[in-house]
């Protein structure tokens, strides 16, 4: 929940570097909202018949939108890509494919042109000025 609060926190920040660990924890607490979101509406009959879900799904979905493009981006730059990367996921298949490598890649050790690194002073990592 810490992770989620984080990026949360971080709404439209497009600048600087977030770890595999804040993307992910924020990536699976959304899925798991979004189920569950998907399950209340269905139960409450809010579900459309034609997508199957409903306006508490999309409500939430359209609230997470810009967090979830940020934190994507912010991890693209973990990795020394820019944002722009983003844009490949318009590519069918291809595109998706090349997000998820991206998004599980260990990010660059040390700073890089986007920020310093943020793991740097957990676990014995040392600090680099």
């Amino acid at each position: 929940m810490e992770w989620y609060l984080k990026v949360l926190k971080n709404y439209a920040v497009f600048q600087g570097r977030a770890r595999r660990k804040e993307y992910w924890m924020y990536t699976l607490f959304n899925v798991l909202v979004l189920v569950v979101l998907s399950i209340l509406d269905r139960v409450l009959g809010l579900a459309s018949e034609t997508y199957g879900i409903g306006p508490l799904y999309v409500l939430y979905a359209l609230a997470v939108l810009i967090p979830g493009l940020a934190v994507g981006v912010r991890r693209l730059h973990d990795i020394d890509k820019s944002g722009w990367w983003m844009l490949i996921a318009f590519i069918p298949l291809i595109g998706g494919i090349v997000l998820l490598v991206f998004a599980v890649m260990e990010g660059t050790s040390g700073s890089n042109r986007f920020g310093p690194d943020p793991k740097a002073g957990e676990g014995g990592i040392p600090v680099m000025a």
